[in-house]
Parts: structure tokens; C-alpha cells; sequence
């Protein structure tokens, strides 16, 4: 791994189900992760995913492209464009720096309404 390595991209189709599924699995009991009704009626078009699920989509982004060996440092991630279902998230990544065994990952990862993730992920691979 050297800086400027891409990693290749990972399209993630949006289901409803993994919108609800990452909710539930977080404990994320928020209406507007669940019900369509009640999500439009806070002015969105459609339940949207979570932080918590699009942060551990970015981890197996990483951990899945370094291998098994790779340990998530650092998680630094800010969210854009929500995530709605019927879209696809294409996640893309960087790596900008190394430090022996580990490196910095920037990500991003976008919809069909533009950057749903943008962030940093520090990750280090034991040899």
C-alpha cells in the first residue's frame, strides 16, 4: 500500500430492508429510518439510512478491500445526501497516507443525489 493507491469501487444498492435492518441493528428507533408515512410527513421523500449504518458500510469497505488482518483505527465520516431506497451508493476510496503499518484511507461515497460519506478511515494491516 502506498499513497495514491485506489481502492476499486463498491456499489451498494439501497433496499429498504438494509435501510431498516441498520436501524434496528443499532438500536436506531428514529420513525424516519422505518416508516415512509411518518418520514414524508418530516418533509423527506422516503425512510433514509442511518450514521450508524453508512459507518459500518465504510468499515467493510475498508476492512474488506485490506483483508482480515486490517484493524479500523479511526472512523472519521460526515454525511451528505441521504440515502433512499431504490438508489445505489457507490463507495470510492484513496490512500493519501503510510505510516509503516498503517494508512489513511479517504472515502467517499455517493448517490444519486451526490456525496452521501466523505471522510478518513485510519486502518492498520499487521504483516
Amino acid at each position: 500500500m502506498k499513497p495514491g493507491d485506489e481502492l476499486p469501487p463498491l456499489r451498494i444498492p439501497i433496499t429498504r430492508t438494509l435501510i431498516v435492518a441498520g436501524a434496528v441493528a443499532s438500536r436506531d428507533y428514529q420513525d424516519v429510518h422505518h416508516d415512509a408515512e411518518l418520514a414524508r410527513e418530516k418533509g423527506s421523500p422516503d425512510i433514509f439510512m442511518n450514521i450508524l449504518t453508512t459507518n459500518g458500510l465504510v468499515g467493510r469497505y475498508v476492512t474488506d478491500h485490506f483483508g482480515p488482518r486490517a484493524v479500523l483505527r479511526k472512523v472519521a465520516i460526515r454525511l451528505g445526501a441521504p440515502n433512499h431506497p431504490g438508489d445505489t451508493m457507490v463507495l470510492t476510496g484513496t490512500v493519501t497516507e503510510v505510516d509503516g503499518d498503517t494508512a489513511s484511507v479517504r472515502i467517499a461515497g455517493a448517490n444519486g443525489l451526490g456525496h452521501h460519506v466523505t471522510g478518513t478511515v485510519t486502518v492498520e494491516v499487521a504483516r
